[in-house]
């Protein structure tokens, strides 16, 4: 007594507590209410069912019952979590492992298979009847830790008894209370909530506008209330009085959409939902209290099966499943982990649940079928841990009949299908239903899974009773949806056909699978067959329409009722007739039905049934299909094979003659011959399924090489999903491994080729017509089993000659119409399969003893004609219209007339004479080939001259006597005359300065390839100066296609026009900023570079101004250099410096460029200026000449970054469109001076040398360590000139006055440069305390040498581009550092250092000047981040060898912005090795003003837009470009096959690719992530938009 009023207080103390802590505000707040649960009900609780502190308890109960004690996992899988199973060891495909107890487990060396979990299902890891070896982990091993047996006090043991019965009851009422309830009268409280249902017939924004409307909520609210209704299946909308929530019912009622029902609307009281919500906590409460112990469990399992005192009352357990369909999703999944954690974890617990469960299964899955949420969250889902169990299925067989119990309930969902005639007619089903009805079918086959190896009495009584029910299914499909031939029209409306092969599909494996325990027993096998028999007999479907008759052929008499296949109603559906092919028992009469497919097969092949529309085709295909062949075709096939070794071979040929209606034709004269028919069948053939398997891959590995995933579609799978293709393709095909794109292949070998047989009955028309043109000889085929002996007689009877000889005389008197080459083909097979049967005996046994006499016959029978088969094959050799068949007639005649040794020897002499013949046919093919090829290359020549090709940068001209690419010492320049030809109009013309513009396709694009601060953003106030770090760039690339101007902006403007009526354009090309794909190549491009001529005057100091150059250069050194560029920026003109300008050397400005040049420039600097600052076009802003000179340096610095990563040599290396694209930016970014105010250029010149030098105008200017300096060398390159503009006259350098400016800014940049390195080498030993050791003058110099190196590299491309003065050999030659070859043509100093010494007054004191700034001592310091020289080259993320690695990586993943445990989509970016939740509303951001999935804010900050991810759980690639644009690329991981696994469909282990991988680096290096996402999607011909800024 004191334990029951103890229990009351319990539940008195619940009740009270509940509605004082949840519900208290419209919104909840959980980590308040989770806090409040603990301290008021859990924490008091737990006290109470213990007896003191729950720790101190918890520790005594743990010490007395051993732990736990289960060895099994029993992890409930979460939806997209990924799940293994061993192909080796599992009993079945359900038996899987989760991450963790696979990792630990024996089957991580086995063959395994991996794929996403639905939901619902959980570890078996543990379970001994789920695994032939190895059932548990190293974690779950019950020797590692033996449970002891539980010692439970009897006053604790009732004390959890009581407390579980009372809170399970009190979850049970609450969980399952409706809105009509009655409440108690003792609430007064007035407080009501309206709550939103989830379901599945309203999308995401449906829910979302009608919330806007209803509850005037705003389009973030809306969201969240939505994706709350999807995760927790309901949420309360409205908190107020009854009469507002029941306005707001009606509202969002009235809301919806009307084509579609209403939302599900419920109005609880607040205490209702308090009550609810607690609840719904205390599942995971009692999951926390049983893990503690097994006596725990076992009492809670007692308490939920304990039968109710109450007759009309189930269990507490049994309640919660009948009303599964009406809980919420929240409250459905915390009941389904209940059952997990506790019944599903004791064996007698989980029988007893078992029976439970398979009492109410018929209510359960009408339920199902009535409710609109998926199966994964229905109670049904539990079947396939019970049914999978073999003994616990025997044991529901005995006890509940669980067969019949399954099939009922089938029959009772699909009697409404059911016509007069007691046969299914599923026209206008109903689509949604009928699919959660076939989910029936796979409970029939979990039970099936495992067939007995014992049988008792009891299990042989309920089988065959379950066995008698699947007949009556079976009986309501046999004739079901028959046709007739239509005739003069075309059907007017095609039947429903789908409906009847997806119960087909699901019956497959279930057929088979009672044929294997049929066969498991002789007692059962008699017995099912009896029943098979009469229900056959009770099929009322197509009967004979008339008596029987007498046919008369080759003085052989048929006794037998006609039918006409095209005349009668015949159905391809006949279940009962193919069930009993699998029992090979000879009842020859059962072959009327099968024989009657295939006839109806074979005449729909040769298009008899056109007017009866495509429902029929689709019928024949999927019966001759390998999702159904197994059960249909080939059990057909096994019919006619049985009937073939009972019957008189002569009279069953008289019957299939009669059946395919050409009895009449060969009596008269002959058109068709019947399909010739295989052998390979276990039980009728002496063969095992491996040679099935075998056969089946040969001749699928004749018609083509396959990928592996095709070989598996192409084969049958069995129950277990499994082909046996991994144990014969070794066997007969060789493996050809895959390169950077597309998948292995098998290809046949060579000495399987003789078991090719071009009439293989699984071959489809088109198969066969292409195996046809490759066969020779049939095949030696193997013997048959004693049983099917007599079959072969049919190769030698009477009609069967008869059959031959009229085909053959046809052709021989050359009768039209009345033969095709088809015929004949298929007649000599037959005849050399008859010949190689003869053989085959002979060999066997003495002559005497073989019956089989097909040449004796096919030389007697018509020889008083002359018409014997003989005589007709020697005729036949001699025409030419059978040229084709000529080698098969002589093989044919040679078997007739030569022994069989002579016959061998001549085969291998023709097979030699014929593989030398295509030896030579294949040379001379190829030659003619290699001939077409120069002849083409020669006529279009033009298409090969398209690109513009350098020598400078490859070979050097033959008058070049200097290499020096700088300097007084320059070399003499490459002038080569460019005449090109537009793609476009096919004309040519010579790039000039004042001529028709010619421009290349060009790429503008923002770039963090570089960046050594990932993350960081480009300033868009000074773009002057680079940051060391190469935050972001700008890269701009080409195709190297060129065009004249006015053709490219005809071409563009028609893009714009017809591309805009075009779906989804924006998903390829941006029409806004200017997008368009190269007429040639397709590339993705969004300007064009005008191509400027070299100009003459600074290709080479003349010659005869060598003297004055000398003079020069003794007046003009770097001190007076400096004084003079000074005086000059300061605009100063005193007397004094009269000298110094002369020595300047100005000379007049070069012509202007042509009008059409000239635009072309503003249209490349406005696009470089708009992409690289992310603002709107306009020419007149003063950044526009900064951007190209900044845009000209970073695609240099990213060319020279490319080479060295693949080590390849600095000159000659790049593609032609590479080359071209690199020397048209350098000329076009020093063409801006010319477009540009030169006022504009000569203040960024002065503000860029302020850098290096004091100059007065110019304030707060950066330090040496907080700027790039080979974007500061272009840029004081290309804009020195324009300190020689007056304003009276344009001006500009003389080219000795150009070649000591280059000088010595280079001079001054390099020692600029080098200071910065080492200030950063010491900044970092600063920094790292532990590196502040001596570091020795050597070592110094190295690290300046390597840090110096990227920049002399960059320099001598930059040069070569605007000089085209040829470099060394050894740049061209090897890969390497070159440092002696890179000074030498840059004229520096081979060691670097003597510029200093050389230099010394004139650097001292700009040393000190650089750094005494405020920014070096500050990074010194360690206050200011200093980048390091040489910069590192970034790289895509590091990737495991083994996938399993990264799925378990993404398995422990958690949500930064989110508890919950719903499934996400990790994703990996490749960039820089971030762990993302994609596509999902918890991690959406604000970018620009919209939401965002987290991949695409991601990608703004970490590629500056361009983004490469892996979507781990999917296993592909994702390249994304800005917000709207993106697409799919194969991941970089390939299985044993060669294959990737997209969504991982097939589950194969999987292993990292590093030539792929180089490849997808290389595509995101070279700045074509763009370009590959716009050209996958002009294939891809996108239909349907993907809103790839969620992702």
């Amino acid at each position: 007594m004191l334990l029951i009023y103890c229990a009351a207080a319990i539940l008195r103390h619940v009740v009270e507590q509940g509605p004082q802590i949840y519900c208290l505000a419209a919104e909840p707040k959980t980590q308040e209410e989770e806090q409040e649960v603990q301290q008021r009900i859990l924490h008091p609780l737990e006290w109470f069912l213990f007896g003191e502190e729950p720790e101190a308890g918890l520790g005594k109960l743990q010490q007395g019952s051993g732990g736990s004690g289960s060895q099994l996992c029993g992890r409930v899988f979460k939806e997209g979590e990924t799940v293994y199973s061993c192909r080796d060891c599992a009993i079945d495909p359900t038996c899987v492992l989760c991450m963790d107890c696979f990792q630990s487990s024996v089957h991580k060396g086995h063959r395994y298979k991996m794929h996403a979990s639905s939901g619902g299902g959980f570890c078996d890891c543990g379970d001994v009847e789920a695994w032939k070896t190895g059932p548990c982990c190293s974690q779950h091993d019950p020797g590692a830790s033996v449970a002891m047996e539980t010692v439970r006090p009897s006053a604790v043991s009732n004390g959890f008894c009581w407390s579980f019965h009372v809170l399970l009851r009190y979850a049970s009422n609450l969980l399952v209370w409706e809105e009509d309830s009655e409440l108690p009268a003792e609430v007064k409280d007035n407080t009501y909530y309206c709550v939103l249902y989830n379901d599945e017939h309203h999308s995401y924004e449906q829910v979302i506008h009608t919330l806007c409307r209803s509850i005037n909520c705003t389009q973030t609210e809306a969201q969240a209330h939505t994706a709350l209704i999807d995760r927790e299946g309901r949420r309360a909308v409205k908190r107020g009085t009854l009469r507002s929530c029941q306005q707001t019912k009606e509202l969002i009622k009235v809301s919806g959409h009307i084509s579609l029902q209403p939302l599900r609307v419920e109005i609880l009281h607040s205490v209702v939902m308090a009550h609810q919500s607690f609840a719904q906590r205390l599942g995971p409460w009692f999951q926390q209290i049983i893990g503690y112990s097994v006596g725990l469990r076992q009492i809670f399992c007692q308490v939920a099966l304990e039968p109710s005192p109450d007759p009309n009352q189930t269990s507490l357990i049994s309640r919660l499943m009948l009303h599964d369909a009406r809980l919420y999703k929240g409250a459905r999944k915390v009941v389904h982990e209940l059952i997990f954690c506790s019944l599903l974890m004791e064996t007698e617990y989980k029988r007893q649940f078992a029976i439970e469960f398979t009492k109410h299964y018929k209510q359960l899955q009408k339920d199902f079928i009535s409710d609109d949420h998926e199966r994964n969250i229905s109670i049904t889902a539990i079947s396939v841990q019970i049914f999978t169990v073999p003994t616990l299925a025997r044991q529901l067989i005995e006890e509940v009949n669980v067969i019949k119990v399954i099939t009922d309930t089938v029959m009772e969902m699909l009697w409404e299908h059911l016509d007069a005639n007691h046969r299914f007619h599923f026209q206008g089903y109903n689509s949604d239903k009928f699919f959660r009805v076939q989910v029936i079918f796979h409970d029939l086959r979990y039970i099936l899974i495992s067939k007995p190896t014992t049988w008792t009495e009891e299990l042989r009584t309920q089988f065959l009773e379950g066995f008698s029910a699947f007949l009556g299914l079976l009986n309501c499909m046999q004739g079901m949806e028959e046709v007739k031939r239509q005739f003069g029209q075309h059907v007017e409306v095609e039947p429903e056909w789908e409906a009847g092969f997806s119960i087909q599909m699901q019956l497959r494996h279930i057929l088979a699978m009672f044929q294997d325990w049929c066969s498991s027993d002789d007692k059962v096998l008699l017995q099912a067959f009896k029943e098979c028999h009469r229900a056959l007999m009770r099929c009322t479907n197509q009967p004979f329409r008339g008596e029987a008759n007498d046919f008369y052929m080759c003085k052989h008499i048929l006794h037998t009722r006609p039918y006409k296949v095209s005349q009668e109603p015949v159905s391809i559906h006949v279940p009962i007739s193919r069930l009993l092919a699998g029992e090979n028992l000879d009842f020859t009469y059962l072959v009327e039905h099968p024989l009657r497919c295939v006839v109806l097969a074979a005449q729909v092949s040769a298009e008899m049934w056109r007017r009866n529309g495509l429902s029929l085709v689709s019928q024949v295909y999927y019966y001759q299909d390998v999702k159904c062949r197994d059960e249909m075709y080939d059990k057909d096939v096994m019919m006619l094979q049985i009937a073939a070794s009972k019957m008189d071979p002569d009279l069953f040929l008289i019957l299939i003659l009669l059946r395919f209606e050409l009895f009449e034709i060969f009596n008269g004269s002959c058109s068709s011959k019947d399909k010739v028919r295989e052998r390979y069948v276990p039980g009728i053939s002496d063969v095992t399924r491996e040679d099935v398997t075998m056969r089946e891959v040969i001749h699928l590995l004749c018609i083509e090489p396959m990928a592996h995933s095709s070989l598996v579609k192409g084969l049958p799978e069995n129950e277990s999903h499994e082909t046996g293709l991994e144990t014969v393709i070794p066997k007969v095909a060789t493996f050809r491994k895959p390169g950077v794109s597309g998948h292995g292949m098998y290809e046949v070998k060579k000495e399987c080729l003789q078991e090719f047989n071009p009439f293989f009955y699984h071959y489809s028309k088109s198969q066969s017509h292409e195996g046809s043109e490759k066969a020779l000889k049939p095949p030696v085929p193997p013997p048959f089993c004693p049983l099917f002996s007599s079959i072969v007689h049919l190769l030698s009877c009477d009609v069967f000659i008869h059959i031959l000889r009229r085909v053959l005389q046809r052709a021989v008197e050359d009768r039209n119409g009345l033969w095709t080459e088809a015929m004949i083909q298929r007649a000599l097979h037959l005849t050399g399969q008859a010949l190689l049967e003869e053989k085959t005996q002979l060999e066997a046994a003495s002559v005497e003893e073989v019956t089989f006499n097909f040449s004796l016959k096919a030389r007697k029978t018509g020889s008083e004609y002359g018409k014997t088969l003989f005589h007709l094959l020697s005729k036949m050799k001699s025409l030419d219209s059978l040229e084709a068949q000529k080698d098969m007639i002589l093989w044919t005649l040679q078997y007739f007339i030569f022994p069989l040794k002579s016959v061998q020897d001549k085969e291998k002499a023709e097979r030699k004479r014929k593989a030398e013949a295509a030896k030579l046919h294949r040379q001379k093919i190829m030659a003619q080939m290699s001939a077409m090829q120069k002849n083409f290359i020669k006529t279009h020549k033009m298409l090969y001259e398209n690109v513009p090709e350098s020598a400078a940068l490859s070979s050097p001209a033959s008058d070049i006597t200097s290499r020096v690419a700088v300097g007084p010492q320059q070399g003499a320049g490459v002038l080569e005359r460019e005449v090109l030809t537009c793609i476009l109009c096919q004309e040519e013309q010579e790039v000039q300065t004042r001529g028709l513009a010619m421009v290349l396709t060009a790429c503008v694009q923002r770039s963090t390839v570089l960046t050594q601060s990932r993350g960081k953003t480009l300033s868009t106030e000074d773009p002057l100066f680079m940051p060391p770090d190469l935050a972001v760039g700008t890269h701009t690339g080409s195709c190297g296609h060129v065009m004249h101007a006015p053709c490219w902006q005809k071409y563009f403007e028609a893009v714009q026009n017809t591309t805009r009526n075009r779906l989804h354009t924006e998903l390829i090309i941006d029409l806004e900023n200017g997008e368009y794909m190269c007429p040639l190549c397709k590339s993705l491009c969004n300007t064009v570079v005008p191509l400027i001529p070299l100009d003459e005057s600074t290709l080479r100091i003349a010659l005869s101004h060598s003297e004055s150059a000398e003079l020069v250069g003794e007046l003009l050194t770097l001190p007076r250099w400096i004084q003079i560029i000074l005086a000059r920026v300061k605009g100063l003109r005193s007397k004094a410096d009269v000298d110094a300008l002369c020595v300047i050397s100005f000379s007049p400005l070069r012509p202007k460029y042509s009008s059409s040049i000239a635009e072309m420039l503003v249209v490349c600097a406005t696009t470089v200026h708009r992409v690289g600052l992310q603002v709107a076009p306009n020419e007149q802003c003063p950044q526009v000449p900064v951007m190209a000179w900044n845009t000209c340096a970073y695609t240099i610095q990213a060319t020279e970054n490319m080479l060295e990563e693949e080590q390849k040599p600095l000159f000659g290396s790049l593609q032609n469109r590479q080359l071209a694209g690199l020397k048209a930016v350098v000329q076009f970014s020093a063409a801006q001076r010319h477009r540009s105010s030169q006022a504009v250029v000569q203040k960024h010149f002065a503000g860029m040398l302020a850098v290096l030098l004091p100059v007065p105008t110019v304030e707060d200017t950066p330090s040496i360590l907080e700027i790039d300096f080979f974007h500061l060398l272009v840029g004081l390159v290309l804009s020195i000139p324009a300190l020689y503009q007056e304003k009276a006259v344009d001006l500009q350098p003389s080219a000795i006055s150009t070649a000591y400016n280059h000088l010595h800014l280079l001079h001054l940049v390099t020692v600029g440069h080098m200071v910065q390195i080492l200030l950063s080498l010491q900044g970092h030993a600063h920094t790292h305390t532990h590196l502040r050791t001596a570091i020795s003058g050597s070592t110094l110099a190295e690290s300046v040498r390597r840090g110096m190196l990227p920049f002399l590299r960059c320099a001598a491309l930059f040069f070569n581009c605007l000089t085209a003065v040829a470099p060394p050999e050894e740049l061209s030659s090897t890969a390497g550092s070159h440092m002696e070859a890179l000074c030498s043509y840059l004229a520096l100093p081979s060691n670097i250092f003597q510029l200093f010494q050389d230099h010394q007054d004139t650097f001292a004191p700009l040393l000190q000047r650089w750094c005494g700034n405020p920014a070096v001592t500050k990074a010194l310091k360690g206050d200011l981040h200093m980048t390091r020289y040489p910069r590192k080259r970034n790289r895509l993320i590091d990737l495991p060898e083994d996938y399993s690695v990264l799925l378990n990586q993404a398995s422990h993943f958690k949500c930064p912005k989110s508890s919950d445990e719903e499934r996400k989509h990790p994703t990996l970016c490749l960039v820089c090795g971030t762990m993302l939740c994609s596509q999902s509303t918890c991690c959406q951001k604000k970018l620009e003003g919209q939401e965002v999935g987290a991949c695409t804010a991601h990608a703004a900050t970490c590629g500056a837009g361009v983004g490469v991810f892996l979507r781990v759980r999917e296993c592909e690639i994702v390249l994304m470009a800005s917000k709207t644009r993106g697409s799919t690329y194969p991941a970089p991981y390939l299985d044993d096959y060669g294959e990737t696994d997209p969504q991982l469909g097939r589950g194969n282990p999987l292993h990292l690719c590093p030539e792929r991988y180089r490849k997808l680096h290389q595509l995101w290096q070279q700045h074509c992530v763009l370009e590959e996402i716009a050209r996958s999607l002009e294939v891809l011909n996108v239909m349907f938009a993907f809103d790839w800024q969620m992702l």
